[in-house]
């Protein structure tokens, strides 16, 4: 049987190593001048077997891996959650997940984003804990196993590592799982293995390619068989190409592909074409900045390849593709791919808000993200956000559009500013989550503002002898606000009954809307007469109408302490 070499997805959080640590295995050949043995394609670096051999050799020995793979395939490709959330069906998917966590700075938000993806999707996945040089007198050795350079650290060093390290196996605990280091672990289906790394020295990596390989072959095998006369693969890029026209990069993850296969993808209905040309950049190019291409004439998992044909411009990037070889197998094809779609839960409200991303991997992802949250979603679409998308936003109570990974343009933040359309863009998830939560935050607080700044608050105020500046028509006094809050325009009564309303407040000769506790204050009281119904001494508390006592009821966790102390004792003697 055909074996196709693993694709091994890498997440993390922002500034956590991925990037180096691929770039420390991709120059690592380079230096060895293997050039050829390695190449960069859709943001994939495809390591072969035979380096990871040079490299790990031993330690695949001691592990005792009859080694049948022909290498991996690291997806380096930033916003394609398709290689995680797509993992229910089979489709274009990481077979096993990497995710970096910095041993200095721990899980962060964007770690527990991608942790909850390889949760919910079910993927299998290590953790490779990087930037163990950057620990104080960390002794480095360059390109060593982890257990090698671990000998030589001095105990201090040591004691440092096992603090951290534990304190990590802490947080990933508190997700679900346990974890522990790789050589510490009996078995593996029980624990995550965790691989101490730095992608600037190399320490580790030979580790981090032994378990990725060991593991794949040991428990992944069986997924691994290459389906002959068919390819399988996702659309990662829709591009124009000079003198090509409309082409798409797409990974292939089983099965093969040769020019003139049949081609079936999913756009708005099933495109149906032929293979006209398939390209690949060359070696150690990246097919999305790359411009020159060699032609090949087929190709096997797992790959990155350029496919030119008639009628991909309404192909949307995440769409499961399938390449077939004869009419049959093309009929297949087709069943397959509509499966593939109407299993995409995107069920929709009447009401809630919009969703706009760049590939349906990544509009799944965000999906189910905001249906744990329990948010409503009206409508959820690929591509950028349009004019006709805000027109048709504005209407909606609480208008909300979620963009990710997708272009705002500045007339469009224009028209949405003007129509009342919020939106949230970011090309990470958990930033859209963070906006949206103070936006929530914001709004709320601003309609409790406004439903406070209408009600009165509980208050009571004492008449201060010797400061009675006017006697009637109306009264003026000063007072100490001994509890609570009056705002001019309260009522005020005493055991009950009623003695007039605030017209004024002066503070240190200004007028103020409002006084709080501790305040000494003068008050103009509409109503009230010293000597007939008031006297110095006297203690006054602010009436509070029905409606005032629904609203603070609502808002009792806006009200100061004492507020509610006074709240309470009025609600029981019925004030």
């Amino acid at each position: 049987m055909h074996l196709r070499q693993p694709i091994v997805s890498i997440l993390g959080h922002v500034d956590h190593g991925k990037t180096t640590l691929l770039d420390y295995i991709r120059g690592s050949v380079v230096a060895k001048g293997e050039a050829g043995l390695i190449t960069q394609h859709i943001g994939a670096s495809e390591v072969p077997i035979d380096y990871i051999k040079k490299i790990s050799g031993p330690l695949l020995e001691k592990m005792k891996v009859d080694v049948k793979i022909p290498g991996l395939l690291f997806i380096d490709t930033p916003g394609h959650e398709a290689f995680t959330t797509l993992r229910k069906r089979g489709g274009a998917v990481a077979d096993i997940g990497v995710l970096i966590i910095d041993i200095n700075e721990g899980m962060q938000p964007q770690t527990e984003e991608s942790l909850r993806f390889l949760k919910d999707f079910r993927t299998p996945f290590v953790i490779a804990l990087t930037k163990i040089d950057k620990l104080t007198g960390w002794f480095p050795n360059k390109g060593e196993s982890f257990l090698s350079t671990w000998q030589e650290q001095p105990e201090r060093v040591r004691d440092e590592f096992e603090s951290k390290f534990y304190g990590i196996v802490g947080q990933i605990a508190s997700h679900g799982f346990e974890a522990d280091r790789y050589d510490r672990i009996e078995d593996f289906t029980k624990k995550i293995a965790i691989i101490p790394v730095s992608g600037v020295t190399g320490e580790g990596v030979p580790d981090l390619l032994m378990l990725l390989t060991g593991l794949s072959q040991r428990f992944l095998e069986d997924r691994l068989h290459i389906t002959l006369g068919e390819g399988k693969g996702t659309v990662l890029e829709v591009k124009d190409y000079k003198g090509l026209g409309t082409t798409i990069d797409v990974i292939l993850y089983d099965g093969e592909i040769s020019t003139g296969d049949w081609l079936a993808v999913a756009a708005d209905t099933i495109i149906v074409t032929k293979v006209r040309a398939l390209l690949k950049p060359n070696p150690m190019k990246e097919i999305r900045v790359e411009k020159a291409f060699r032609a090949v004439s087929r190709v096997t998992a797992a790959s990155g390849i350029k496919i030119a044909a008639p009628d991909l411009g309404g192909v949307i990037s995440g769409s499961p593709l399938r390449a077939a070889s004869s009419m049959d197998m093309l009929e297949r094809a087709k069943r397959e791919i509509k499966e593939e779609v109407a299993e995409v839960e995107i069920d929709t409200d009447n009401s809630g808000v919009m969703l706009k991303a760049d590939t349906l991997g990544s509009l799944e992802a965000l999906v189910k993200t905001l249906k744990d949250m329990e948010v409503p979603i009206r409508k959820a679409e690929i591509g950028d956000v349009t004019r006709q998308d805000v027109m048709e936003m504005k209407s909606i109570p609480k208008a909300l559009v979620f963009a990710f990974n997708v272009k705002v343009p500045e007339d469009i933040k224009l028209l949405s500013e003007d129509n009342g359309v919020k939106i949230f863009s970011s090309d990470v998830i958990y930033r859209l989550l963070e906006d949206y939560e103070q936006w929530k935050k914001d709004t709320t607080k601003r309609m409790e503002d406004e439903m406070l700044s209408g009600a009165s608050r509980p208050g009571r105020i004492k008449i201060m002898p010797g400061y009675v500046f006017r006697q009637s028509k109306p009264a003026i006094v000063g007072v100490e606000v001994t509890k609570g809050m009056v705002k001019s325009n309260s009522r005020l009564v005493r055991d009950g009954k009623d003695i007039g309303h605030v017209r004024e407040l002066q503070k240190q000769g200004e007028n103020v809307s409002s006084a709080e506790s501790g305040d000494k204050v003068a008050v103009s009281i509409e109503g009230a007469v010293v000597g007939r119904n008031i006297e110095e001494g006297d203690e006054l508390d602010v009436k509070l109408t029905g409606h005032d006592r629904e609203i603070l009821k609502k808002l009792r966790h806006r009200l100061r302490g004492d507020e509610l102390e006074l709240l309470d004792e009025q609600n029981k003697r019925n004030i």
